[in-house]
């Protein structure tokens, strides 16, 4: 059986803050270095990035042997103590990460190690890398040299894993009136692997010890083009960290980057066109904006998943954008448009000349249906609602991309002000403009973004 040493460091420029993860896979018998991972995380923790580092390391040694056994060695105390069993996962951000990564080898295959800091420097070096790459736009590269004042000191101590919520743009018409309700409630966790789950039994928090505290050279000022994306992420993270009142030690927000698909032939009609129509696609405008949206969201470097509606006008907007940022493009149900029903295709004053009632009913309760048995918004906030809850326990932590309707995104910004179903008819909604929700470990949702169109001009 091959064994392999696997060392791990990731850390964060302010605790949350500009964050990246370095991992080394050596040979056991000769310390030969077989395999470097790192890279950019966007804004996150020193906790969040250190196991996210670990869970990097852990896939390449299994990419490389799925059969070795692994040796992990890292400065993070919490992370080593917690995987060995001995302290307990209690932070909602860490759960999901400690268990992906208990699940990478079988039960008894990997052991644990505190070493110091000084001792961790390759992965250390790798994570200011990757971190470097992101303060210039850019992510890491093998080979890639640190640059800035940070790199030789490393990367600050265990927990990271998320983006920062992008400051988007987009513009066009509004393609159908979506407006949904439904209560919010907060992401569940991941079930643990039915073969390994993560000990929660002991007593330890998910605190740092004196000996991990943040890097203080880390969080010095940059100056240079350099340094103006990490200054960006620091005021973001500070921003985003606190929606309130909130503790800052809650761990990275699952960020929802909102993105309504571009223009149709159907959008600048304002027809409705939901789930239950022809499904069209993309018009000639519509694979521009999509492009627009693409180069944007590429140059702020942040997106770390995309997930679309099962439409096609969503798939074809998602397609191009994922293409440039080098993603794959999963699909989920709940974020598909409403089904209009008898008013597919149809404008708003064709309805209203041809089924007066049925249209008063529906602007007045969210549980009236469209003529012809289509969906009420109530069901589609319940549906909405299900779909954000196993999105931000699927991408705890981190930022993602949801490529969607009117009526969805619409639901989603509703859903996170705690606003009443009628605030969905005052909301405007442009083709191919983003938006952002932040979900925190507490149950609560911050307000990123709304309808920007800045990238479409």
């Amino acid at each position: 059986m091959r064994e392999f040493v696997v060392e791990a460091d990731g850390g964060s420029r302010g605790n949350p803050g500009p964050a990246g993860y370095g991992a080394v896979v050596r040979d056991a018998a000769t310390g030969e270095t077989v395999a470097e991972a790192a890279e950019y995380l966007g804004v996150a923790t020193n906790n969040v990035a250190e196991y996210r580092g670990l869970v990097a390391g852990l896939r390449a040694a299994h990419a490389l042997d799925p059969a070795a056994s692994v040796h992990v060695r890292m400065d993070s105390k919490l992370v080593v103590e917690q995987m060995s069993g001995r302290w307990k996962v209690k932070h909602p951000a860490m759960k999901p990460l400690a268990l992906e990564a208990a699940a990478v080898f079988p039960p008894g295959r990997v052991t644990y190690e505190w070493i110091p800091r000084e001792s961790n420097r390759h992965a250390d070096r790798l994570a200011n890398e990757a971190m470097d790459a992101g303060a210039r736009g850019e992510q890491w590269t093998p080979g890639a040299e640190a640059s800035g004042t940070a790199g030789a000191a490393g990367a600050a101590g265990a927990d990271g894993a998320a983006g920062v919520p992008v400051t988007p743009e987009g513009a066009g018409a509004s393609e159908g009136a979506g407006t949904p309700d439904a209560s919010d409630t907060s992401g569940a966790s991941v079930p643990p692997p039915a073969a390994q789950a993560v000990s929660d039994t002991s007593g330890a928090e998910d605190v740092r010890t004196d000996a991990e505290a943040p890097r203080t050279d880390a969080d010095a000022p940059r100056t240079g083009a350099a340094g103006t994306r990490a200054e960006a992420d620091v005021r973001a993270a500070r921003t985003v960290a606190t929606p309130g009142w909130g503790p800052p030690d809650m761990g990275a927000p699952a960020t929802f980057v909102l993105l309504r698909h571009g223009e149709t032939p159907l959008t600048p009609q304002k027809r409705f066109s939901g789930s239950g129509g022809s499904d069209p696609s993309l018009s000639a405008i519509g694979r521009e904006q999509a492009e627009r949206v693409a180069a944007s969201l590429a140059r702020r470097g942040t997106v770390q998943a995309v997930v679309a509606s099962p439409l096609a006008r969503t798939r074809q907007t998602a397609a191009v954008v994922a293409g440039r940022l080098g993603l794959e493009v999963a699909v989920d149900e709940g974020l598909r448009e409403t089904d209009f029903g008898a008013w597919e295709g149809l404008t708003f004053a064709e309805v209203r000349e041809r089924h007066p009632d049925d249209l008063d009913a529906w602007l007045s309760s969210p549980n009236a249906e469209p003529t012809g048995g289509g969906e009420s918004f109530a069901a589609t906030g319940a549906r909405v609602a299900a779909a954000r809850d196993r999105l931000v326990a699927a991408y705890a932590g981190r930022t993602v991309l949801l490529v969607s309707h009117v009526t969805p995104i619409k639901t989603f910004i509703q859903l996170a002000l705690g606003a009443p179903p009628e605030s969905l008819f005052r909301m405007e909604l442009s083709a191919a403009s983003l938006s952002a929700v932040a979900y925190y470990a507490d149950g609560g949702a911050s307000v990123r973004l709304f309808n920007d169109t800045s990238h479409l001009r």
